[in-house]
């Protein structure tokens, strides 16, 4: 059987056959119909490619009829067949179950339920962006009147009034104050910056902090207790500034 390829698409398999991802199987089709399309025998073909002249015959054949796309298909029966709807079942289990006395799946005993490798479960894992081993707490409240006073305190933030001035305030308690033992020695040509790996502890504070929202400067001060009289005293301290 002749071939005769068109000259676009001899150009599209000499491009198949220069680019550098295309899988082996499918360079080595294409060198057989190109070479075929110069009016080598499938013997000389074979020969040259180090194939079986029957294999040259199969793609001389199926070029004819299918066109160079047909060069990419695989047949029925060839390669390792994929486990349908193993990611599928995988994901689901892994968000609607749990294995027996345990409180979450771990790559080994979902792989044991699956019937699959532990790195299968975890590529199938990683590609939908599961992880059972990482659990975070959360609490809803109680407070009817949740969602409107969030709508006030967010509207601030969003929405604030002409000239006023947004201050985002929180307090941290029973902070030390650490010193080290040694001062640091400073970095140097060749050497990092080193300090002592012992401290001293200056007993504790309570520092304050405002953040103003619109140019991200903070106002702080430390009280040695943490009461309703250092927040007002902070308060103030913050109304004196922003007058």
């Amino acid at each position: 059987m002749t071939v005769k390829l068109e000259s676009d698409e001899q150009e599209l398999m000499e491009r198949w056959v220069r680019a550098q991802g295309a899988p082996q199987q499918v360079l080595k089709r294409c060198r057989i119909v190109l070479l075929a399309h110069q009016g080598h025998a499938d013997v000389e073909i074979a020969e040259k490619l180090g194939l079986n002249r029957h294999t040259c015959r199969l793609w001389r054949e199926r070029i004819v009829r299918e066109g160079p796309e047909g060069l990419w298909e695989v047949a029925q029966g060839r390669g390792r067949k994929p486990r349908a709807g193993l990611a599928q079942r995988i994901v689901e289990a892994s968000e609607n179950s749990k294995p027996i006395g345990r409180t979450h799946w771990s790559t080994r005993t979902m792989a044991k339920a699956q019937g699959v490798d532990a790195s299968t479960v975890c590529r199938i894992w990683q590609k939908h962006g599961l992880q059972p081993h990482r659990q975070e707490t959360f609490k809803l409240p109680r407070d009817p009147q949740f969602v409107p006073k969030l709508l006030d305190v967010a509207g601030v933030y969003l929405n604030p009034r002409q000239n006023a001035v947004v201050l985002c305030v929180d307090e941290k308690t029973k902070s030390q104050p650490l010193d080290w033992t040694r001062q640091e020695l400073p970095m140097k040509r060749g050497h990092c910056g080193t300090w002592t790996h012992d401290y001293v502890r200056h007993n504790t504070t309570t520092p304050f902090a405002a953040l103003n929202a619109a140019s991200g400067s903070v106002s702080g001060r430390c009280f040695p207790q943490r009461r309703h009289q250092e927040f007002l005293c902070f308060l103030r301290q913050l109304g004196a500034e922003y007058e």
